[in-house]
């Protein structure tokens, strides 16, 4: 079975295949070549392939249109990758595919052809051990008492005092001055004292002494 094939994309044959299986592997117009294609374009021996290891590379056999690779002019040995795009000349052009996938993945067996493992069985003599009892938590409900200490809410902050307005304090004095004057004044004219304390105001107010 081959490993890799070309597909005619453009030229006389479009969707022919051409599987690639030989060692050494000819392309040309000529009938004789392992891949003949018959068109102006492709030289007698236009070019030759050869297997190296899992892949094959191509080379140019001095052909008057050329052989192209993805686009690029081909000058000596170019190893081929699936996918790549093959041209000879301007009008005839060949997909490299390959022809079986390598990853394609191993289909498994049938479940009936499967060795099932029975799990082999406990000694009557050993002990099952009994499995770990671990408690199961008790859900929270409303009004359950916490089990760690309850932060106590914080001191609401002293209100400032109000300091006593100073136009009062002097008020309070003034009013304290004027009626020791007043009662000072109302004592000495009680007791007659005028003369004796402030002789020289007597006359002034039209008195004696």
């Amino acid at each position: 079975m081959a490993l890799f094939r070309f597909i005619m994309r453009s030229g006389p044959t479009v969707g022919k295949e051409f599987p690639l299986e030989a060692q050494e592997i000819s392309i040309g117009r000529d009938s004789t070549n392992t891949v003949a294609i018959s068109d102006a374009e492709v030289s007698r021996r236009h070019a030759r392939m050869e297997l190296r290891g899992s892949a094959y590379v191509i080379q140019d056999l001095g052909s008057t249109n050329g052989t192209f690779v993805n686009g690029a002019r081909v000058s000596g040995m170019q190893q081929l990758n699936p996918g790549d795009v093959v041209s000879f000349g301007e009008g005839i052009v060949l997909a490299y595919e390959a022809s079986m996938d390598y990853n394609a993945t191993v289909l498994s067996p049938k479940p009936d052809q499967m060795t099932v493992q029975q799990p082999i069985p406990a000694s009557i003599s050993e002990p099952v051990p009994a499995p770990a009892f671990r408690p199961t938590p008790a859900p929270a409900y409303s009004g359950q008492v916490p089990a760690g200490p309850v932060p106590k809410p914080a001191p609401a902050l002293a209100k400032p005092k109000k300091k006593f307005p100073v136009w009062l304090i002097i008020l309070i004095i003034l009013l304290l001055i004027i009626c020791v004057c007043v009662g000072s004044i109302v004592l000495v004219d009680q007791l007659n004292l005028w003369c004796k304390l402030v002789p020289f105001l007597v006359p002034l107010l039209g008195g004696t002494c």
